[in-house]
């Protein structure tokens, strides 16, 4: 893993409440847009969503996941991206047409977004939805946060290929939200209450407005570190980062979860699942990995 790359970074602004974190996604998210092969403005979007994935995931305080999901009733029905505690993601999207127009408003038109944080199977799972609104993904993040948790959010995504002398083309991400969040660790007022004086409007104010100027070759060049671009933004005010934390794309999908699901089927429902050969092929949405089984439910060789 080349240094800066697929990795989340928590950062505070100055000494104040505004704090927010910073993602670099390289081999990470080349190695699930290039094994869906979706058409670019599609992959450019679900690029979009698992950098935002992994920018929220990273505030998961507990052994869980954070689930993101987008439908909608344009070309691109449905994104998927999960953040597992310990750094994996994963991420997929269901598509009809063509699909060559660009932006979440052209892919998706009307629809919702939901944010899912489950904590574990002893636990409640907690689920925030709102519609889809703005034509960026940006627009619809801030929206969320808005709607949902009225947390005043700004956030900056950026996807696409990146040629590196005697590498090739590769997919990269990236992308940095902040926010206002007084009381770190601890009860908290939610909304716009929260900025009670002048200057905390005004500190959230200037916070927002440098985040906002950060251009997406920033985001997405290789031989800028992470850091160096936060210092960039924020070296007026002062910023800390704190303890990195490494990404990695991997699949929770594996044999014995699929052969669980199966064994709900009747032996009747089995047969009837399988192909030519006697054997039932299920392929996993994300990873694009096939398992096969017979028509009992045990897994066979490819």
């Amino acid at each position: 893993m080349r240094l800066g790359d697929d990795v989340v970074i928590p950062f505070q602004v100055g000494g104040g409440a505004v704090r927010g974190r910073i993602v670099r996604l390289g081999a990470a998210i080349d190695e699930i847009l290039s094994g869906h092969a979706f058409p670019d403005p599609v992959s450019e979007l679900l690029g979009e969503a698992a950098a935002l994935t992994a920018l929220m995931g990273a505030s998961l305080k507990f052994d869980g996941r954070l689930i993101f999901q987008a439908q909608g009733a344009g070309d691109v029905k449905l994104l998927v991206a999960d953040y597992a505690s310990a750094g994996a993601i994963r991420a997929t999207a269901s598509i009809s047409g063509a699909a060559k127009a660009r932006g979440l408003a052209a892919l998706m038109g009307k629809g919702h977004l939901a944010l899912t944080i489950d904590q574990g199977p002893d636990m409640e799972r907690y689920q925030g939805v709102t519609p889809l609104e703005g034509g960026t993904l940006e627009e619809a993040a801030i929206a969320y946060f808005d709607r949902s948790e009225q947390i005043p959010t700004a956030v900056r995504l950026a996807v696409g290929r990146v040629t590196r002398k005697g590498e090739g083309e590769a997919w990269r991400a990236g992308g940095v939200i902040a926010q206002f969040i007084p009381g770190e660790g601890g009860a908290r007022e939610r909304g716009e209450a929260a900025l009670k004086s002048a200057e905390d409007q005004e500190a959230w104010d200037r916070a927002a407005a440098f985040l906002n100027t950060t251009r997406a070759d920033e985001l997405l060049d290789p031989e800028l570190p992470p850091e160096e671009l936060l210092y960039r933004l924020y070296h007026e005010d002062g910023v800390r980062v704190f303890e990195a934390k490494a990404i990695r794309a991997d699949c929770s999908c594996n044999a014995g979860k699929i052969a669980a699901v199966l064994s709900r089927y009747s032996p009747e429902e089995l047969e009837g699942l399988a192909v030519d050969d006697g054997r039932i092929k299920v392929s996993c949405e994300f990873c694009r990995r096939d398992y096969y089984f017979d028509e009992t439910g045990r897994e066979r060789a490819p």
